[in-house]
């Protein structure tokens, strides 16, 4: 699933600028003959580490879960469990 997510971020930086293009222009027909992949919509953010697509952190680029290991274990700079 990961190295789907790569060729379809490859596809879209790829077909940015046409898809563009087309748009600007009108062509909705040229544009449907484009390949799937080549939608932006079609991206779906998922874990650096692991490739899991729930539980995202932008911020971070990984998952809650490896997120609150990495926390935890003092890998990620600037980050500690709250406690009041």
């Amino acid at each position: 699933m990961k190295a789907r997510e790569v060729k379809r971020r490859k596809m879209v930086d790829k077909y940015a600028e046409k898809r563009a293009e087309l748009k600007a222009a009108g062509d909705y027909i040229a544009l449907q003959k484009l390949p799937k992949n080549s939608s932006p919509v079609r991206l779906h953010n998922r874990c650096n580490l692991t490739g899991r697509p729930k539980g995202y952190m932008r911020q971070f680029g990984i998952s809650r879960i490896n997120f609150r290991e990495m926390a935890l274990s003092g890998l990620i700079p600037g980050v500690k469990k709250a406690s009041w």
